[in-house]
């Protein structure tokens, strides 16, 4: 071939567009415009009935290095093409308690993978609800949604949601299920809790608005949950049937409008909660949870809130909602034809994939459900995509990782807002702050010293969390030691509380000060013995929360509590005279209580919740920085 003709060739190859499977993701603001709309448009007019169903499905995709011949990898992949499957919910392998966390570049290069053997772009989505560290290490941590309750500023809530955006992209996630607009209303919530911003309706609504705009402005979706309101109900809906109480009046000036302005900020989707409302859901006979309802999702969201978004269930293999379709013979595909009967767009997390997806076809071709409807529900996620430009490009750059993920200075963000949430709420003026143990001092003790008197140097921590093998404690012991070298660390769990209860009251009856950390956190789908039930729990187990009332009894005037999580936990415990919350259990809610215990950050948050017995909403003990020099904060308490 003659060399002119060789150039002509390369040139024209070079110059040929590449297809959206080959081409890099340039996120930008979230924004669905005509050119994305009609590709959605178009795109819909060429899929089969079967193609849609698929579509309106999503499933699981777990990070973690899988040979693209392996078992687990074929299978989801065959899956996928199977059942036309159009989203799947990024997550991590789980070992019972453990979320098995994994890398940015192991999720990134999954995602990648996966939109490559696709056939339409998919669209993943992710519970980020603290950021990308709920699932991935090496990412930018950030506390809880309380703890931006408790910090209170809007813009560090736009910078969490621009910042969490900007990470989720690169690793190929464009859709995260937050932010929580339920108002915590209720302390015994077992599954809610310090997800949610706090318990007025008005706080939560504007950090929810915040959030969204943060999220759009670097191109994420994002999501409203649990619609109607999971926030006053004691019952964890992955184990059972929760119910709310609540008249429609309560339900309209408290659980709905931070809904409302979720919609009004422009929020994607909104998922439904499996729960059971009467004020809400005609009496049947039977129970009907909200997911179900057609009242909830078309008549009150759809028509009465105005809310045009993608409407989707929360996961429908959770027991709350599987119990009420056990009789039927496809208990899964039921489930999903109510739900889209009520008018839900997608069906998460279903128990029976091949169920559910022959149960919807079914449905439509016997004309149970309008081939119509299912239309509109799949044009709106196809406009998703589009608002998210994967009509133009699929995959992440695996080189951009490095420059986009935990950036130093958002990490420093991250810290920030942790530091400015903590919240003290009782002290006696007796314990606070704690002195720095100068290295080498007398009381630093000798090097594998075995005697209690050569180890410790007055101080003692105590640490309770549901499982010793957890992470739990190890920064916040890191942070101690860091500053009191030779202070005694324990360990307690539920299990060995008792066993342990001797030797811990021992060290603390000759302690200067005890710290106490008690790590609760919301967790779906936990189980413990609460006196004679099994059921899911935020508070100290029995042996534990005895141990902890001991601590107090022997110790309560030089004790301090530090509730890293839970911030209810306090009124099990009216003889507590130190207590500080967190709301978090993160690293840098960790560092942050440790700094704040020594005086070295300013004490400035505000309990967004009402805790029982112990502190209304908004109330807050201020503390300046400790001095160098040392000295005592002044007393000066401001309730907001």
């Amino acid at each position: 071939m003659p060399k002119k003709f060789l150039l002509f060739w390369l040139a024209l190859a070079l110059a040929w567009p590449l297809s959206a499977k080959d081409k890099f993701q340039t996120p930008g603001p979230v924004q669905l415009d005509h050119e994305g709309d009609n590709w959605a448009r178009k795109t819909l007019k060429h899929l089969s009935l079967e193609e849609k169903i698929g579509q309106m499905i999503m499933i699981w995709a777990r990070v973690e290095f899988t040979n693209l011949d392996s078992y687990e990898y074929v299978s989801l992949r065959d899956d996928m093409r199977k059942y036309h499957i159009g989203s799947l919910l990024l997550t991590v392998p789980q070992d019972g308690s453990f979320l098995l966390r994994n890398q940015p570049y192991e999720a990134a290069m999954l995602v990648n993978q996966l939109q490559h053997d696709s056939e339409l772009p998919l669209i993943f989505a992710a519970d980020f609800e603290r950021g990308l560290s709920m699932r991935l290490h090496g990412v930018t941590p950030f506390p809880a949604a309380m703890a931006f309750g408790a910090d209170g500023k809007i813009a560090d809530v736009e910078a969490f949601g621009r910042i969490t955006a900007e990470e989720s992209r690169a690793i190929g996630v464009q859709w995260n299920f937050f932010p929580v607009a339920d108002i915590n209303s209720n302390p015994l919530n077992p599954i809610i809790n310090t997800r949610a911003f706090g318990e007025d309706p008005d706080q939560v609504g504007d950090l929810v608005a915040a959030y969204i705009r943060g999220a759009h402005e670097a191109g994420m979706l994002t999501t409203a949950k649990h619609f109607p309101g999971h926030g006053d109900t004691a019952t964890d809906s992955h184990l059972g049937l929760a119910r709310v109480d609540l008249d429609l009046p309560h339900l309209e000036k408290f659980e709905l409008p931070p809904f409302q302005k979720a919609i009004n900020a422009g929020v994607d989707s909104v998922m439904i909660a499996h729960l059971t409302i009467p004020a809400l859901i005609p009496d049947s006979g039977e129970p009907v949870v909200a997911t179900t309802s057609k009242a909830v999702v078309t008549d009150l969201l759809k028509g009465k809130m105005g809310f045009q978004g993608l409407v989707v269930t929360d996961a429908m293999e959770m027991n709350a909602l599987m119990r009420l379709f056990i009789k039927d013979p496809n208990p899964s595909g039921a489930a999903a034809v109510a739900a889209v009967k009520a008018g839900n767009d997608m069906i998460l997390i279903p128990s029976d994939l091949d169920g559910t997806y022959n149960g919807l076809l079914n449905a439509v071709r016997k004309g149970e459900i309008p081939e119509s409807q299912i239309d509109e529900s799949v044009l709106k996620i196809l406009r998703a995509k589009a608002a998210v430009g994967l009509h133009k490009a699929r995959l992440v750059d695996i080189n951009n990782l490095a420059k986009v993920v935990d950036k130093p200075e958002n990490i420093a963000i991250g810290q920030q807002i942790a530091a400015s949430a903590v919240t003290l709420l009782r002290d006696n003026g007796q314990v606070l702050p704690l002195k720095r143990v100068k290295s080498g001092t007398a009381g630093n003790g000798l090097a594998y010293s075995t005697t209690g008197e050569d180890r410790h140097n007055g101080m003692v921590a105590v640490i309770f969390s549901d499982d010793v093998r957890f992470e739990s404690g190890r920064i916040f012991e890191r942070e101690l030691k860091a500053r009191a070298p030779g202070i005694q660390v324990f360990y307690v769990d539920p299990r060995i509380a008792s066993g342990m209860s001797a030797q811990v009251l021992a060290a603390v009856q000759q302690a200067q000060q005890v710290v106490v950390g008690a790590y609760v956190v919301p967790s779906s789908g936990k189980i413990e013995k609460v006196g004679n039930e099994m059921k899911n729990t935020v508070s100290l187990g029995d042996a534990t929360a005895n141990l902890l009332h001991q601590i107090l009894q022997s110790a309560g005037p030089r004790t301090v509590v530090l509730a890293m999580g839970n911030p209810y936990i306090a009124a099990d415990f009216p003889e507590v005279q130190n207590y500080l919350c967190t709301f978090s259990n993160v690293p840098v809610s960790e560092i942050a209580a440790v700094k704040a215990l020594f005086g070295e950050i300013p004490i400035q948050g505000h309990v967004p919740v009402t805790i029982p017995n112990i502190a209304a909403r908004g109330a807050g003990i201020q503390r300046p920085p400790q001095t160098a020099q040392g000295g005592s904060y002044a007393h000066r308490k401001t309730v907001r």
